[in-house]
Parts: structure tokens; C-alpha cells; sequence
């Protein structure tokens, strides 16, 4: 990950160049729609869902960009600071407080929507986490809470209450389709419930540790190859460590993601006569995901027969 001051340094440099060119802030677009920014996919996929036709949601982070090391450019900070609500989860955007004060807008609603839900820390041991130690103090917060169904419709609950606060008049409709997603969730969390229930086994690996509020939910156990940072490098004390819990425990599946390179996960799965297959921290859609309209509901279908796959093998 980026070290936080060159993130602050890029911050400000795209700002300056923000209000040198006299950017004023507004709180519709020129369809007369709410202009909403969100980061990274699943604040877009959620805002869009419960914003409906009231407002022109857009993503900053593109598809196939890793979140966790993604820094805005002039363009995107203009985006902020016209925005009327700004949709971040926490924690993974280590660049939207000084974005925030810099592009300011007194008029601008901001949703933290990861706020009020009780964190998990981390794991505190591993090096690459260094900037989210600094930026949180002894603790490292795990920010993965949108891929816990459950913890996602707090999310969602979350940013339906800043479209109402930024657009009253349409809070209603707002409400409705909060309600219609929420919905959707629940039979997702369902579904994940039962999909799960009797599985063989309660421990899977996968490339980094995305998946423990998913994990805690469902009663599993993640073992993750990295920490909170999909580009971490694991020490060979940790390689071997995986490789020997895998041999004991005669794991057959290593999963990695689609947005970083899974050559870490196929050694393990090379070494241990085992295969590899994705298990999607929807952190980012990739072009295939999009071209075959993949969304978050049904990347988390193919999560759920992922694990029932590997866990009853």
C-alpha cells in the first residue's frame, strides 16, 4: 500500500489544481438529478440501488482498480467537491479525509456507511497494514463488512438515510427501495445460512483477509495467505505455516481474487497438489464481470457455491 503522506501529497496536488480552476460547487447535476460520488464498487452498486432515478450515481475508483491503493486525480476531486453526497465505507479510502477538507462543501452530505457497525480488528502482525496502523492507532480496523449480507444491509440502511437528508423530497421513494434491496439481501444472508449450515469443514485459505466478518457470520474460519492488503507479500514463516496447516487438513481449494496477481495462492496450491479458484472480495468489477452484468448479489451467489464447493471436499 501507498504510504499515507504520498497519498496526502497527491490529495492536495489534485486539489490545487481543483481551485485553480474555480470549480464551484453544486447540488444537482444539470438533468436536475442529486449528484452523488461513491468510491469503490460496493458503495456504488449499493447508493445506485436505493438512489433509483433521483440521482446520477457515479464510482471514482474504475473497474479493475484495487481500492486499497487507488489515489484521486484532479478530475476526481472536482467530482467531490460538486458532489451533493459523498458515499465512502471507511477504512479502505485512506484518502478521503484530506480529499474531504480539501474540496470542501458546506452543502455536501458525506456517509461513512461502515459507521456504527463494530469493527473487527485485524491481524496487527502483518507488515503490510502499516498504514492502516498508522492511520488507526495500536488498533487495525478490518474494513470487509459489505461481504457479510447481513452487515451489508446496515450499509445500505446507512446511505438511505443520507439520501433522505440530502434530498427530503424523495425520501419516500428512497425508503422504498432501500427497503426493495434490503430485501434482496435478506434472502442472500438466507441463502448463505443454509448453504453453509452443514458443511465438512469450517476453514478455508484465500489470498487475503477479506472474508472475516463473512466468516464470524456463518461460523467458518478464514486463513488467510496476507493481511488486510491484497499486495502483501507473506513471509516464508507464513508460507510455510499455510502450506502445513493445508497439508494436515487436506484442503483441496486455494482461492485468490480477480484484482491482483494470484501467483502467491497458485505456488501454495502447486506445492500442496491442490487446485485454485476465485472467491470474490468485490473490492472492484473487472470487464468480464461487467460485460456479463455481474452485480454484487449475483458475485456473491458464486461466492456462496464457491465455499460449499471447497468446504465439502
Amino acid at each position: 500500500m501507498k504510504k499515507t503522506w504520498v497519498g496526502q501529497s497527491l490529495v492536495l496536488t489534485a486539489v490545487s489544481a481543483v481551485l485553480l480552476s474555480g470549480c464551484a460547487s453544486s447540488p444537482a447535476s444539470s438533468s436536475g438529478k442529486l449528484n452523488v460520488v461513491t468510491t469503490f464498487y460496493p458503495m456504488y452498486e449499493f447508493t445506485k440501488q436505493v438512489a433509483g432515478d433521483h440521482a446520477n450515481v457515479i464510482g471514482l475508483i474504475p473497474a479493475g482498480a484495487e481500492p486499497h491503493d487507488w489515489e484521486p486525480s484532479a478530475k476526481d476531486m472536482e467530482k467531490v467537491k460538486k458532489a451533493s453526497l459523498f458515499v465512502f465505507n471507511g477504512i479502505v479510502e485512506s484518502w478521503v479525509d484530506q480529499a474531504l477538507q480539501s474540496a470542501a462543501n458546506d452543502k455536501r452530505v458525506v456517509v461513512e456507511a461502515s459507521k456504527g457497525i463494530d469493527l473487527m480488528e485485524g491481524l496487527p502482525e502483518e507488515e503490510a497494514d502499516k498504514d492502516h496502523k498508522e492511520a488507526e492507532g495500536a488498533k487495525i480496523l478490518d474494513p470487509h463488512v459489505w461481504l457479510d449480507p447481513v452487515l451489508a444491509q446496515k450499509e445500505v440502511e446507512a446511505i438511505q438515510a443520507g439520501l433522505a437528508q440530502a434530498d427530503p423530497a424523495n425520501k419516500e421513494d428512497y425508503r422504498k427501495n432501500a427497503d426493495a434491496y434490503i430485501a434482496k439481501l435478506k434472502w442472500l444472508e438466507e441463502s448463505f445460512k443454509v448453504g453453509l449450515r452443514d458443511v465438512k469443514r469450517k476453514e478455508f485459505v484465500t489470498q487475503h483477509a477479506a472474508f472475516a466478518y463473512l466468516a464470524k457470520e456463518y461460523g467458518l474460519k478464514q486463513i488467510p495467505i496476507a493481511g488486510l492488503s491484497p499486495e502483501q507479500e507473506p513471509s516464508p514463516d507464513k508460507m510455510g505455516d499455510i502450506i502445513k496447516f493445508a497439508k494436515e487438513n487436506k484442503v483441496q481449494t486455494i482461492f485468490f481474487e480477480t484484482l491482483v496477481d494470484p501467483k502467491i495462492a497458485q505456488t501454495i496450491a502447486k506445492e500442496i497438489g491442490a487446485k485454485t479458484a476465485v472467491l470474490n472480495p468485490l473490492e472492484g468489477l473487472t470487464a468480464d464481470d461487467k460485460k456479463n452484468n455481474l452485480d454484487y448479489i449475483s458475485i456473491m451467489k458464486e461466492n456462496l457455491e464457491a465455499l460449499k464447493k471447497a468446504l465439502n471436499e
